[in-house]
């Protein structure tokens, strides 16, 4: 039986995923019994996701996998299902929703009307099975308040999201930020709690998972700058400057140099600097470290973006499990 909190607006869940097996078990379970309908939008698993969500009392919506799948085409197909009022958790598959957090997130809603998205800390299952977990649960902190965006999990008003036409379905990376910016033009607000929202499991156990994962982001740096980033908004213009000039323009300017003076490779210990000047002011060295090597990564995702753009191709999603 569905339990409803009084005087607040009806709430649903829209869960997105793809082969997620037992997590997406235990993503479901964590919903179930506390929205009024629980919409799964599969994403061609070939696993047996699909009956394990019909088992667990979700609608099953499929997307048809001739068009190219993104996460922001599966939320808004999601919302289609719905009825288009109260409010709306979005979750990723490979997600719990922690216990309290639907009845906190949406009273919170319900007594700030200009708020259209309420997130809070998204935590990692594992922080301690890779260095890599690590420093995504790290990334995942950040202080309450007002915030500019969200992250895949949150909860949003219905309302608000139909406003402004939803997710930009042919975004493959970064589209919560860039939803939350149109919401911000249109005159709403984003707020991050001091409260568990969801626990994560990255599951990312080698480099090359970790290096896929940070390129998407400099491709979502990228291409969020190409759509938002003139004035006054400069959304990611400056995160997109940052990746170029340390991921590609630095080391190309040290190695030209060094073909007309071999002291030009002194220019190097500029990254070692770099590194540990982020290491003291976060206490992390491995912060540090691969904050600076991420650069690279980052700076090949942007320059994929613009060649695709210029040959006029569509960049396929970058997947790093």
């Amino acid at each position: 039986m569905t339990m409803r909190l009084p005087d607040l607006p009806p709430l649903d869940a829209v869960v997105i995923g793809r082969n997620e097996g037992a997590r997406l078990d235990a993503c479901l379970a964590s919903l179930r019994g506390q929205v009024r309908r629980l919409v799964y939008v599969d994403s061609g698993s070939t696993d047996s996701s699909v009956e394990a969500a019909r088992t667990a009392g979700a609608e099953v919506v499929a997307l048809d996998m001739d068009r190219p799948f993104t996460a922001a085409r599966a939320r808004n197909a999601g919302l289609a299902r719905l009825a288009g009022d109260g409010f709306v958790m979005l979750v990723d598959g490979d997600c719990t929703v922690a216990p309290g957090w639907l009845g906190q997130a949406a009273e919170h809603l319900a007594a700030h009307p200009d708020t259209a998205v309420v997130c809070g800390r998204r935590r990692e299952i594992a922080p301690h099975a890779s260095v890599y977990n690590r420093l995504i649960d790290m990334e995942w902190d950040g202080p309450p308040g007002m915030v500019r965006a969200c992250g895949g999990d949150a909860m949003m008003r219905q309302d608000a999201l139909r406003a402004v036409g939803g997710f930009n379905a042919a975004l493959i990376a970064g589209e919560e930020p860039e939803l939350c910016l149109r919401l911000r033009r249109a005159g709403w607000e984003v707020h991050r709690l001091d409260a568990e929202m969801t626990r994560h499991d990255a599951a990312i156990t080698r480099f090359g998972q970790w290096w896929r994962r940070t390129r998407r982001a400099g491709h979502a740096f990228a291409e969020g700058a190409a759509l938002h980033g003139a004035p006054p908004d400069r959304h990611w213009v400056t995160e997109t400057r940052r990746a170029l000039f340390w991921g590609a323009a630095l080391p190309l300017a040290i190695l030209l140099l060094s073909f007309l003076s071999a002291h030009a490779l002194w220019l190097l210990l500029i990254y070692p600097a770099q590194v540990a000047r982020l290491a003291l002011r976060r206490g992390d060295w491995a912060w540090g470290v691969f904050t600076v090597l991420g650069k690279v990564a980052e700076a090949q995702g942007a320059l994929g973006y613009y060649l695709g753009r210029l040959r006029g191709r569509r960049r396929e999603l970058i997947e790093y499990r």
